[in-house]
């Protein structure tokens, strides 16, 4: 598969008509996207197995294989692309249920308005790479993580060890890019970076404050996005407990033109 340092947003596109596929094809050259087009399922599941894609739009009804049973397959190759169904069909049974398995991110109806499919790839772009930033930071984590074990298994003054650790968490966590709020199992905020500070400039955000008197409600309703100070904000909720004993959930906060604006002088 493509290298990550050179790789090029990379678009599937699958449809049996070929037809469709070009007039795609026309309508998003300009996006500086990297197409692949496939007429079946079977050729975008070969196309899978050698190509990194970023986001897979596929039609519904192919011949040989269902566009959702194709997103399902995708989902089990590459489970960071993004998918997504573009039908003139509403077979609403069988979307719920993909949508549901969370095979499908998204369904849009044939015929397309232009302007849509385009703010909706887009969108769909920017979530596959705050999914590979995310990664990258749980990455960076775990090394710091590693690097702290070490040092705790070298250290036998718990108390020089305790601050320590707290010195390396709060530092990582305001190196981090994104805003992050930590609210624990009785709806408390137990920590929050400068960055989500900033970025909900006009709440009355803190330490030891209850989530639902300082945070917007929006905020609460484990929504996908928000628009802070008329800036659209990428939202990501994370359940806490599952590798070590804490409890609560973690909020992070992705300011989407800052990241884009990132991305373009990078």
């Amino acid at each position: 598969m493509t290298d990550a340092a050179t790789h090029q947003p990379t678009l599937l596109l699958v449809d049996d008509e070929q037809n469709i596929l070009s007039a795609l094809r026309r309508l998003l050259r300009a996006e500086g996207y990297r197409i692949l087009t496939a007429n079946c399922g079977t050729e975008a599941i070969e196309l899978l197995k050698t190509e990194t894609v970023d986001v897979v739009m596929s039609d519904q009804r192919m011949p040989g294989m269902a566009g959702v049973d194709l997103l399902r397959i995708a989902k089990e190759m590459q489970p960071e692309c993004v998918r997504i169904v573009l039908s003139g069909y509403t077979e609403l049974q069988a979307v719920t249920s993909a949508i549901n398995d969370g095979a499908i991110y998204k369904f849009l109806c044939k015929p397309w308005d232009d302007a849509n499919l385009k703010a909706n790839i887009a969108e769909a772009f920017v979530r596959r790479r705050l999914a590979d930033e995310n990664r990258r930071l749980t990455q960076e984590l775990e090394i710091k993580n590693t690097q702290l074990q070490t040092l705790l298994a070298e250290r036998s003054d718990q108390v020089q060890i305790r601050s320590e650790a707290l010195g390396v968490f709060h530092e990582v966590l305001e190196a981090l890019p994104v805003g992050v709020i930590g609210v624990d199992d009785e709806g408390v905020i137990a920590f929050c970076n400068s960055a989500a500070i900033a970025q909900l400039n006009g709440h009355p955000i803190g330490l030891g404050m209850t989530a639902s008197a300082a945070l917007p409600a929006e905020l609460l309703d484990e929504v996908d996005s928000i628009e802070l100070g008329g800036k659209r904000h990428l939202v990501s909720r994370t359940q806490l407990g599952q590798r070590s004993t804490s409890r609560g959930y973690l909020l992070t906060l992705l300011d989407t033109a800052a990241f884009r604006a990132g991305e373009g002088g990078a």
